[in-house]
């Protein structure tokens, strides 16, 4: 095997069953996560839907926003949505067409406020140009400003206009490489993006009806394409990308819309090389398409933009007091709990969650711990525990003075939706965390 495809350290898949207050399964929906929490919007399922939904991380609850009013968008599926500075941008998800092509494709939501606003320039001057309506595109923040590549537009097809969004006066404008021919990804939809310091980079999707595996990386200093080495993942379209410390995480899509994978690849931007992920003995990732995937704690903070208040935080004291936990994640096996080294531990599973009345302790000794089902401690998350000083009530957890309790998640990646789906049924959601987060 060669060191381009060398395996990375192994990861931990855990399936998150939700409660009936959560939304129905769904795909070809939008996910984006701000602050601890992850929002989601619209998608497919027997129909396309328009509700709008927040997941908090550390309680595990949903909570159903308001999806309504003159500034809200309609029902949408394959559009995108990111987060920067406090607000949510919502872009496509519609075909523009007789009936259609008065409708914006652009839709804010103020996250303070709880409410979708009209968005307009500082200068208030009526938009001279933008991106019409389309599908399937890719949306990411680099900086102050919203990149989107490509998309399905109406009759048209598969495109290969490339915009940019300056979230400062909220103008549009078409890059260079947009141009038919030009050096670049060409007409592309259903494929993914991520941002990493100054650059994006593309990865699959369709170019028509023909799935692709070349890889692209536009620099936002020169505003120029470069192809990247092709070894990695096979043609895919429908996958989830994200950025995590100095890489990329790609996770599963298909080869066609039929034929939905699990296999989670790993991009190391500073090497330049893939590596498949391997999972640990007794975990399983989902198959799926057309899925959404949103990174919580600080290795999935981006530095492409203003840095918000969770971005690159160690843990640490707050008025004198030990935060609850840090930001250390890994399986915990029995070979581990059984060794010299190990320390008191905390083991959450699936079932275990902070919205119930019940208090968190601290661990018991590793004797404790080794006569728990052994099941349940092979397939859940353990948390590094040594910041356990006093015993932290659920009120401490959602109270005012530990708001910034989301500044101390471990690295988690969740997996929310997609094909397969699931009838009458909550949203699917799985978490990944890496052994080496």
């Amino acid at each position: 095997m060669t060191p381009a495809m060398s395996q990375s350290n192994p990861c931990l898949w855990t399936q998150l069953p939700q409660s009936s207050r959560s939304p129905h399964d769904r795909y070809k929906h939008a996910c984006c996560s701000y602050d601890g929490y992850v929002y989601i919007l619209g998608g497919r399922h027997n129909s396309c839907l328009r509700d709008f939904w927040r997941y908090s991380v550390v309680c595990n609850e949903w909570t159903e926003l308001n999806g309504t009013g003159e500034a809200a968008p309609e029902e949408l599926e394959e559009h995108s949505m990111v987060a920067h500075e406090g607000f949510l941008y919502v872009f496509g998800g519609m075909l523009d067409s007789a009936y259609s092509k008065w409708r914006r494709s652009l839709w804010v939501f103020d996250i303070a406020k709880q409410k979708w606003v009209h968005w307009q320039g500082k200068t208030g001057s009526p938009q001279t140009q933008m991106p019409t309506n389309r599908k399937g595109h890719s949306a990411v923040v680099l900086g102050s400003a919203m990149l989107v590549y490509g998309g399905f537009v109406d009759m048209k097809g598969s495109s290969h206009e490339f915009w940019s969004l300056d979230f400062d006066t909220m103008a549009w404008s078409l890059l260079n490489g947009s141009q038919q021919g030009s050096l670049g990804p060409g007409p592309r939809h259903s494929h993914s993006a991520v941002a990493y310091q100054s650059c994006m980079y593309l990865f699959g999707g369709l170019k028509g009806l023909r799935e692709q595996r070349d890889f692209w990386k536009w620099n936002s200093s020169s505003h120029m394409w470069t192809s990247l080495k092709k070894s990695g993942p096979s043609r895919l379209m429908g996958h989830s990308a994200v950025a995590y410390k100095d890489s990329m995480l790609l996770f599963g899509g298909g080869e066609s819309q039929n034929s939905p994978k699990n296999c989670l690849w790993r991009y190391s931007f500073t090497t330049q090389t893939w590596s498949q992920v391997a999972t640990l003995p007794g975990s399983n990732a989902p198959d799926k398409i057309h899925h959404c995937c949103a990174g919580l704690g600080p290795s999935y903070q981006s530095d492409t933009s203003s840095p918000c208040s969770s971005a690159g935080l160690q843990p640490r004291l707050l008025d004198g007091r030990v935060r609850p936990f840090k930001n250390k994640c890994f399986p915990a096996p029995l070979t581990f709990l059984g060794s010299e080294g190990a320390i008191e531990l905390e083991t959450f599973g699936p079932d275990r969650r902070y919205g119930g009345k019940r208090t968190l302790t601290q661990s018991s000794e590793r004797e404790g711990l080794m006569g728990r089902d052994t099941q349940r401690i092979e397939n859940c998350l353990t948390f590094e525990n040594k910041a356990f000083r006093r015993q932290c009530t659920d009120d401490d957890l959602l109270s005012g003075e530990d708001e910034d309790m989301t500044l101390h998640l471990p690295d988690l990646l969740l997996v929310l939706g997609g094909r397969p789906c699931t009838r009458h049924s909550p949203i699917s959601m799985w978490q990944m965390t890496l052994t080496d987060s």
